[in-house]
């Protein structure tokens, strides 16, 4: 059997790649002098509205999203549960290492990197070039770019265009959506990627942490009534649901958030069943695009660019998320 290198031309390719490391993970994903994951702020935030310069109507909007990204999911599901499929288009784009960013699968008015069409809305543009974009058709423009924001325009300025009568972000329920948005978004939602795009220990600890208190937390609620806020799914729900969908597969071992995965949480895995369940829902998840976009695409979490087999997860057994709570006894975790 060869033997090993010796050991200074093991700290030598240690150095090299930690270095190499570094500058991928900082152009990739910019972190703050702890080490800490930065993510940037989205930079396109127009709304639709009657009077304005995009108002509501049907077929002149399209969503462009990659297939594998949980922020461009939620608008896909947003869609799906609205009945929006024949009033909004949907344009895909996938990941390219290659050339640094989104490209159309098809090219999209002359263009394949996503950065182009960006460049073209906003000349002069050198922001990051992200998913999802709510694009007007007949404006030529980005409307938005903030899927916390386009899934609430989706919900709420094309029901006139709207296949199913359902409202997920009610007026009653807009404080709790609120409340829970601003605890899982940091926590959970972009707490997955602190943890991934962690570069220190430290950062890497308390974004772990965040995580799994925070789905301790939910854990509980969610044994005691459907959904987040109760008995109706919203804004919150799709919101986690991105997340959650993924993160036994990727966010678990790529990501380090290995603590504990979700189908050891009695609640929460039967939330995601109950979930993927609901209308036109499994239609938008794709499991092994998703494996193949996080293990092929991001390098330096995973040079060799393998994409495990596993693990199987059913989202279509029964979820048991649909009895009456209010004479149900709530079944313990079994932690």
């Amino acid at each position: 059997m060869a033997s090993l290198p010796g050991k200074a031309i093991i700290r030598l390719g240690k150095f090299v790649w930690s270095q190499q490391w570094h500058l991928m993970m900082s152009q990739m994903a910019p972190a703050g002098d702890a080490g800490d994951y930065q993510r940037p702020e989205s930079q396109f935030r127009q709304g639709v509205a009657i009077d304005s310069p995009h108002p509501p109507a049907a077929h002149r909007y399209r969503l462009i999203v990659g297939m594998g990204c949980p922020w461009a999911h939620r608008t896909l599901i947003a869609r799906s549960l609205k009945g929006l499929e024949a009033a909004i288009a949907v344009t895909v784009v996938s990941p390219s290492p290659e050339d640094g960013g989104w490209v159309f699968d098809r090219p999209f008015l002359g263009h394949r990197p996503l950065a182009a069409l960006y460049r073209q809305a906003a000349p002069g543009y050198g922001g990051r070039a992200t998913v999802p974009v709510l694009w007007d058709d007949d404006a030529g423009a980005i409307v938005n770019n903030e899927s916390a924001e386009i899934i609430v325009i989706l919900n709420g300025a094309f029901n006139a265009a709207a296949e199913r009568d359902i409202d997920l972000y009610p007026s009653d329920l807009k404080a709790a959506v609120d409340q829970w948005n601003a605890k899982i978004y940091p926590a959970v939602n972009n707490g997955v990627y602190r943890c991934g795009f962690a570069q220190s220990q430290a950062a890497y600890d308390q974004a772990c942490r965040d995580i799994f208190a925070t789905l301790d937390e939910i854990e509980a609620t969610l044994s005691r009534q459907r959904y987040l806020c109760g008995d109706r799914l919203t804004l919150a729900d799709v919101r986690l649901f991105t997340t959650l969908f993924r993160f036994d597969t990727v966010y678990y071992s790529l990501f380090k958030c290995s603590r504990q995965r979700i189908a050891d949480y009695l609640n929460l895995s039967a939330y995601v069943r109950d979930i993927y369940q609901q209308p036109g829902v499994a239609a938008t998840c794709n499991l092994d695009l998703v494996k193949r976009d996080y293990y092929g695409n991001l390098f330096p979490l995973n040079p060799s660019g393998l994409i495990p087999q596993g693990p199987q997860v059913n989202f279509g057994a029964a979820h048991h998320r649909d009895r009456d709570y209010s004479v149900s006894a709530s079944r313990p975790s079994p932690r």
